[in-house]
């Protein structure tokens, strides 16, 4: 239990300084971690816990995100129904698809994301046109969130930046503001599948709900494309770990 607060301590600072709602952290550290106190889990498992931990992310990181003044919360309530929506679809295909197939959407997801941000690094930090594209494209997000346990902000983050012209600050701390309100569906989703354990849940809730206070607070020390870089790097780092795993 302490190993999974300790995840969930990780997954809240990184989740909340970069709005990706923990789960790139809690999916693959639960995964590697656990079996080494003979606590074995299946991915599917892993993302159902991870749901519980993107809600406490986007609980605790918003709050803070609202004082700050950072959330552009008329973006967020427009676009959350799109995530919600292909959150329960995502989750649902999380029910149903062998473990490989999960890691291997999840990797190459992070990849992409991790592609986008670093050909948006030497872009401006202004206002732009938001693109067509936003609307499905969050729909996407949404589904990534609910099949893969990552809050949606590796999807969300980059078009909210990209697409939707919103700098990247506010782009997390709206994407945080998003994600809590998608995962709410999703956790019900994965409950009602009998994936979700709650006692692991309620440890890395804890984690990051400690873990997302702190995060916030350091996330407006930090330069943009410093943030961009590192956020890169971390998915990177990811996607191989998973695909080793699954496919080496």
């Amino acid at each position: 239990m302490l190993a999974v607060i300790g995840v969930g301590l990780l997954a809240g600072v990184l989740g909340a300084i970069l709005g990706l709602g923990g789960g790139v952290v809690v999916v693959p550290a639960l995964e590697f971690v656990l079996p080494h106190f003979g606590h074995p889990i299946t991915i599917g498992q892993a993302v159902a816990v991870s749901q519980i931990g993107v809600l406490a992310v986007g609980l605790s990181g918003a709050a803070s995100y609202l004082q700050q003044g950072l959330v552009r919360a008329r973006t967020g309530y427009l676009l959350s129904p799109y995530t919600i929506v292909g959150g329960a679809l995502g989750s649902f295909l999380g029910l149903v698809l062998p473990a490989q197939a999960v890691a291997t959407v999840f990797a190459l997801l992070l990849l992409y994301s991790a592609y986008n941000l670093l050909r948006g690094l030497r872009r401006v930090e202004v206002e732009r046109p938001p693109s067509r594209l936003v609307p499905p494209a969050m729909t996407f997000a949404g589904v990534m969130s609910g099949l893969l346990g990552i809050g949606g902000g590796t999807v969300q983050v980059p078009v909210l930046n990209l697409l939707a012209g919103v700098p990247i600050r506010q782009a997390i701390a709206t994407s945080t503001f998003i994600m809590g309100l998608t995962a709410v569906g999703n956790a019900l989703v994965y409950r009602a599948g009998g994936l979700l354990d709650v006692r692991l849940a309620a440890g890395v809730a804890l984690g990051v709900l400690v873990g997302a206070r702190a995060g916030a607070g350091l996330q407006s020390r930090i330069p943009a494309a410093q943030l961009k870089l590192f956020f890169s790097l971390l998915l990177i780092f990811t996607a191989g770990q998973l695909l080793w795993k699954y496919w080496a």
